[in-house]
């Protein structure tokens, strides 16, 4: 039903392949230059700020420990928790980490339903 996991890595591009392996909400590394008084440019990189979290997912009902950079936190605490961002954001901004991370959630959640409804359906 959901696509898995080595499929996702084939769909995806990735020019900047750490990006991926976090929720990193579209993050990447941005380029410059540093340019002195004799403006003589010389080429640099900015990286995001990462951090490393650990989340406690509903669904899941463990904690999930996960690089995270600030602006995925900021969406985090704005969605509520990790298992409302993972559903609720785009494919292309959670990267290869955040859509394991979503079928995980979203199996666990299809069978804890299944499992709810078939009691239902033996008793009626």
């Amino acid at each position: 039903m959901f696509p898995s996991a080595p499929a996702l890595k084939e769909i995806i591009s990735a020019p900047f392949k750490r990006s991926q392996l976090g929720l990193f909400h579209g993050k990447m590394k941005q380029y410059g230059n540093n340019v002195p008084f004799s403006m003589q440019k010389t080429r640099r990189t900015w990286l995001p700020n990462i951090q490393n979290k650990r989340f406690f997912s509903d669904a899941l009902q463990e904690f999930v420990q996960v690089k995270v950079s600030t602006r995925a936190l900021k969406t985090i605490n704005k969605y509520g928790g990790i298992d409302t961002y993972l559903l609720k954001t785009k494919s292309d901004l959670l990267g290869w980490e955040g859509m394991r991370l979503r079928i995980m959630v979203r199996e666990r959640i299809s069978s804890r339903q299944q499992q709810a409804d078939s009691p239902a359906q033996a008793s009626s």
